[in-house]
């Protein structure tokens, strides 16, 4: 049902203590547990970069919602890279530096699986950023505050 990135992830653990916000959790970690909540390999990888170990150890005791992307995933990933706007969503330091960018396999995951996409990114004309890319193919985006509100979450 929704594809997550990296970033809703990092402002769930960096805004939404456990211990403060306990209905959150368990209403997330269900539709974890139900299997509505997925990303991708790359989203893992830029976790593991980042300096907060309360998500790297979700992260990484939910690792299967971590998936590796497939054929038609990968297809749809180049297809976004046809379009010459969107290449510039790999800064060159990323190019230069073999650094990380999950942005298109999490739309392409959502694509492929007719999922929405969640992201703390948010859409500028002429940008190249998540929710871009999601216009462009038609994929539905969310914001972390839209994805709880569309759950009818209120705390």
């Amino acid at each position: 049902m929704y594809v997550f990135d990296n970033s809703p992830l990092s402002a769930l653990f960096r805004n939404y203590y456990r211990n403060l916000f306990p209905t959150l959790w368990s209403n997330f970690d269900q539709l974890v547990q139900d299997g509505l909540i997925s990303s991708t390999r790359e989203a893992h990888r830029e976790i593991k970069i980042s300096r907060d170990s309360n998500l790297l150890t979700w992260a990484d005791a939910n690792k299967s919602i971590f998936t590796v992307p497939i054929a038609g995933e990968a297809l749809i990933v180049a297809d976004i890279f046809k379009v010459a706007h969107f290449q510039q969503n790999i800064e060159n330091q990323k190019i230069l530096n073999g650094g990380l960018n999950a942005d298109p396999f999490v739309v392409a995951k959502a694509a492929f699986e007719h999922k929405t996409v969640v992201t703390m990114e948010l859409f500028k004309p002429n940008g190249t950023k998540i929710p871009n890319i999601c216009e462009h193919l038609k994929v539905k985006c969310l914001t972390l505050q839209e994805f709880m509100l569309e759950q009818g979450w209120r705390f």
